[in-house]
């Protein structure tokens, strides 16, 4: 009996059955050359020097410097990252903010000019960056210790540029250390400038969840403001976790976080960081580690400090540079602290077109103030204060 054959239905449909086969491949050929390609320009953006100070024309500045130092600071290696158009120029030693974020990337994409004034030493603290190691004892961690470095850091600088005296400035939490190191150490500086100046960091956090609460009101968005009423902050609860994730999106989303430009922490911060070629791409992975690590430490203390009961009086010149559109550090609670600061010279300057980082917003204004006001020791661009 013959038997009738069915169709070879594994011949007839070979082509469509092999096709997802062959966009499989491409596509993960695909994946692989991106990918590869993504590793290359990280790579080709991260040989770990910073780029060397060049004049108008393009061409090094003979005698200038921009290079990376570690030093072992108490008992730990410590990185800083020096820049000076003319290095016998005065030292001034930045303190970045976080707890554990360090700001040189800033200034690459927000020129400062500093170098061009001052020999500028972007020091990365202890646990933070350059200076991220898992081989910190967390114990060490602590307010005193990093005041104990700051000041180990500024006679290393002393020393090595030959200078008595250097100038601090302090950067948000690094405006929380630098002040209390000025007052513990005032023979090591000419003058403190406390830029995005905290005074009571919890009374800030809840006075900017009122503010976005009603400006985003103000928007109509009611899905943020929603968001916002259920992340509460308080000064008997302290900040919660949920605000603690919105905070810097919505205050980014509308110009009142670290720059009035800057409208994410991806696009202002994290891709900066990874082009930024003065970190290798290990350490670009320490600069979040350590802000992560750093931030969990100490952020509590800080919350909870009020420094105008810590620090009421220094012996030094002292300046704060404050941005009108700030609610990272409260504009209002940094006036409020600067008139009750007892000191021989100060200055209080307000940015009216900045938000938490005037330096970086306006800089041809605060190097002007740095120049007129702060080498000289006075006020006369100062802004009128009562009394």
């Amino acid at each position: 009996m013959m038997r009738v054959s069915e169709p070879h239905e594994t011949n007839t449909h070979a082509p469509l059955q092999r096709l997802p086969v062959r966009f499989m491949t491409a596509l993960v050929s695909a994946i692989v050359v991106m990918l590869l390609g993504v590793a290359g320009l990280v790579a080709k953006w991260s040989p770990g020097r910073p780029a060397p100070l060049v004049d108008d024309a393009g061409q090094k500045i003979q005698g200038s410097l921009s290079e990376r130092v570690f030093v072992e600071i108490n008992g730990v290696r410590q990185g800083m990252i020096i820049q000076s158009a003319d290095p016998s120029k005065p030292v001034l030693l930045f303190l970045h903010g976080g707890p554990g974020m360090p700001t040189f990337f800033l200034n690459t994409s927000h020129p400062t000019g500093l170098e061009q004034d001052f020999t500028v030493v972007w020091w990365e603290q202890r646990g933070a960056g350059l200076s991220f190691t898992e081989d910190i004892p967390a114990e060490s961690m602590t307010v005193d210790q990093l005041i104990a470095d700051t000041v180990a850091v500024s006679d290393y600088l002393r020393d090595r540029f030959g200078q008595d005296k250097i100038y601090l400035l302090g950067h948000s939490w690094g405006s929380f250390l630098g002040i209390q190191v000025a007052a513990e150490a005032p023979d090591r500086f000419h003058a403190y400038i406390g830029m995005g100046q905290l005074s009571h960091q919890l009374s800030s956090e809840v006075a900017a969840h009122a503010y976005l609460v009603e400006a985003y009101q103000a928007r109509g968005d009611a899905a943020m403001v929603r968001k916002l009423k259920s992340a509460p902050v308080s000064l008997m609860d302290g900040t919660s976790d949920a605000w603690m994730r919105l905070r810097d999106k919505a205050m980014h989303a509308i110009g009142v976080g670290t720059t009035r430009d800057m409208k994410s922490v991806i696009s202002g911060m994290f891709l900066p960081v990874w082009k930024c070629r003065a970190y290798t791409v290990r350490e670009k992975i320490a600069v979040w580690r350590g802000k992560a690590w750093s931030r969990s430490i100490l952020w509590d203390e800080v919350l909870r400090t009020d420094l105008a009961e810590r620090v009421g009086r220094l012996e030094i010149p002292v300046y704060f540079f404050l941005g009108r559109y700030d609610y990272t550090t409260s504009y209002d609670l940094a006036r409020d602290y600067f008139l009750k600061l007892d000191a021989s010279v100060k200055g209080f300057y307000t940015f009216e077109q900045s938000a938490h980082s005037p330096l970086f917003e306006e800089p041809e204004r605060a190097r002007e103030i740095l120049r007129r006001d702060v080498l000289e020791k006075q006020t006369i661009l100062s802004d009128p204060m009562p009394g």
